[in-house]
Formats: structure tokens, sequence, C-alpha cells
């Protein structure tokens, strides 16, 4: 994989990445500001896009190049698909051990995590709920704009700015749902679009300064965000009467992140 497109620039290339988590996050959420509401039904649907988003970023920006990258590190077809394999347990591991123990709360399942849930402002938990689920978003963009490809970056930046869109909008919307006024609503989009973007650029230092490390990163960002995909996203997005809908979404999202992927690469 070449890096020709990097070279010095790369550190301004890694606020850039950082910088489209931010905006893109922001961005969605302004919309907001003029909305009164949209149905449930199309709240499902972009929920099930994002989700669609994700799961293709994970197959074919984040695991599949890990793959590549540790069978040309390692020399073993096997090797590669146990250390990737392997990183994308403890990626998932990692979102549930963050689920379980910092508080935080979701618009349908409600509150999760430690006993301390009780001593935060619910705005806050909200706010927590939502970082975890963006920070492997930006982990992801990080790793790969670290990667110093241009193929593995180009469509995570795409993809996850993408997704980070119509999600910014669904959140603010979900807030001013359960009583909170439009500006609350930006700024907690805001907040968790700034978390995103501090992965990102821990994502980058990373494996900038231990490129040995890219394909175990690549697959930990992948696995966690497969976790959140499948416990947060796709649970979310059916647990309504539009799981069809949802799915529609999903499969538009996961096809368009593919076309990207190969389109980009």
């Amino acid at each position: 994989m070449s890096d020709s497109g990097f070279g010095t620039s790369t550190f301004v290339l890694a606020l850039a990445g950082s910088a489209v988590t931010i905006l893109s996050t922001s961005l969605g959420a302004l919309p907001a500001l003029a909305a009164r509401d949209i149905s449930r039904r199309s709240k499902d649907v972009l929920m099930g896009f994002s989700a669609g988003v994700m799961l293709a970023a994970t197959a074919f920006s984040l695991v599949v190049p890990a793959i590549e990258l540790g069978e040309a590190r390692y020399l073993s077809r096997f090797t590669s698909a146990l250390v990737v394999g392997g990183s994308m347990l403890v990626g998932g591991l990692f979102l549930h051990l963050c689920n379980r123990f910092i508080p935080h709360e979701h618009f349908i399942k409600g509150q999760e995590g430690n006993a301390e849930a009780a001593n935060l402002k619910r705005i806050w938990l909200f706010v927590l709920a939502i970082a975890l689920h963006n920070f492997p978003e930006g982990l992801a963009v990080g790793t790969g704009v670290g990667s110093r490809s241009m193929e593995i970056a180009a469509p995570i930046l795409v993809g996850i700015g993408l997704q980070d869109v119509p999600e910014g909008f669904v959140v603010a919307l979900a807030l001013m749902g359960v009583a909170y006024s439009r500006k609350q609503a930006v700024l907690v989009a805001l907040y968790t679009g700034l978390v995103e973007g501090a992965a990102a650029l821990v994502g980058f230092f990373a494996t900038s300064f231990a490129s040995g490390i890219l394909p175990w990163a690549l697959a930990f960002a992948g696995g966690s965000m497969l976790y959140v995909v499948s416990d947060e996203m796709i649970p979310e997005s059916h647990r309504q009467e539009f799981a069809r809908e949802a799915t529609a979404g999903l499969m538009l999202g996961f096809v368009l992140m593919m076309f990207l992927d190969v389109t980009l690469s």
C-alpha cells in the first residue's frame, strides 16, 4: 500500500480527519433547530443507514486491510487471522466494559453503568452514552490516517463522515423528544463530536508512533464498531414496528459504503 499521498503533511491530515468527525456530527444536528420532529419510521431508517455504513466500514475498511497488513507482516495467513480475530474480540470487550462501568443513559434502553449514574444530571448521561457510541468511529478514522495509506484512510474518512450526519440529526431530535431544548440538543451533538475527534487523534498517534500495531489497531477499531452496531444501533432501530424499513436503510448504507471503499481505494 502506498503512502505517496501523505508525506510530511500526515499530521495535518490527522487534524483534518478529526475535524471531519466533529463537523459531520454538528452539521447533522443543525437541521434539528428548524425541525419540529420526524416520524419514528424516518428515525429508524436513518439509524439503520448509519449501522449499514459502520458494518461495511468495519468489514472493508478495517478488517480486510488489517488481515492484509498482518499477512505481510507475519508472513502467515493463519497468524494474521488469529491476530485480527483476537484484536476484534478485545475491541468488543473494551466497549462492553465501558458500557458496564461508565454511567450513561440510552434513549430507549434507559440507564446503564454503575451506581454513579444517580449522581449525574440526566443530560450528561446521554452525552456519555453517545460518546461511548462514537468513540470507535473516531478511533477508526485516526487509525486509518495513521496508516499513512490513502487506500485505507480515504474510505474511512468519507464513510464515517457520511454516517455521522444523519446520526447527529437523530441524536438531536431524540434529545428534543425527551424535553431538552434545541440549543441543548445541538450542544450535546457538538460535545460528542469533540469526543469522536479526540478519539481520532488517539488512533492516529497510536499507529504513527508504533506502526507495528497497525493490524491490531485496525482490528480493535473494527471490533469496537461491530459491538456498537450489534448492541445498540440494530436493536434500537428494530425496536418499533419499522424493522423492515430499518433493514432497508442498513442495506443501503452497507452498499453505499462498500461502493465508496472500492472506488476510493
